[in-house]
């Protein structure tokens, strides 16, 4: 017996139970005539969201603008030294003090020859210098080692002083006697009241204190 739901009584095809629905889900995705509304229809021109989603769609297109890059410093020229650099080469360029140098050598080498052109200066023509390590040639000190002296005379031998390192530095003790004609029997300290000692001072220091005894100039 013939399903009565599909054949009508001419024996033609009833249409189907899709074909009744077509109409309703046209008609309920189609904008109505008196305004335009959106769909929720994919177009052909317009991408799926859900695909053009990069956390749904891992392989879905996206566009980053990349954060400009910030410019190196320009390099400096080679001969341009940073300015450490140039106080570490202007430290090391100077020259160090002749007061740094060894004793020995100062007082050979810068010492005696200022001591020459001060006294002489002072109007004696006949100075004589020497720089010895020896007995002091004082009475008492018979039995005290032997230190660095430095011994002038001039008139024959007349006028004579020595002046005493005993600690060999010229930053240590120092000191001084004088004889004329006789034996010295005083030991004096020389400078013993200065915190530095510089070689304009010791030269100073000995002129100042021959010139106490009146042996320099007119004396």
């Amino acid at each position: 017996m013939a399903d009565p739901t599909n054949h009508n009584e001419a024996g033609e095809v009833a249409p189907s139970t899709v074909d009744k629905q077509a109409p309703s889900v046209a008609e309920e995705h189609a904008p109505s005539t008196s305004e335009p509304v959106a769909t929720d229809l994919p177009t052909a021109n317009t991408p799926d969201p859900k695909a053009a989603n990069p956390k749904t769609n891992p392989n879905a297109a996206t566009t980053t603008t990349a954060a400009p890059k910030r410019e190196k410093p320009a390099a400096k020229a080679d001969g341009e030294e940073k300015p450490a650099a140039k106080a570490a080469a202007a430290k090391k360029e100077k020259a160090p003090a002749v007061e740094d140098k060894p004793f020995v050598e100062f007082i050979q080498q810068h010492y005696l020859p200022a001591v020459q052109t001060a006294i002489t200066q002072q109007g004696v023509a006949d100075l004589q210098l020497s720089f010895a390590k020896q007995k002091v040639p004082i009475s008492g000190f018979e039995s005290a080692e032997d230190c660095y002296q430095l011994v002038g005379s001039w008139q024959n031998g007349l006028r004579q002083f020595n002046l005493y390192f005993p600690d060999e530095d010229i930053q240590g003790k120092k000191g001084f006697s004088c004889n004329e004609g006789k034996k010295p029997s005083t030991l004096e300290s020389f400078l013993i009241d200065e915190r530095k000692i510089t070689l304009d001072l010791l030269v100073f220091g000995l002129v100042q204190r021959l010139n106490g005894q009146k042996w320099l100039g007119r004396n």
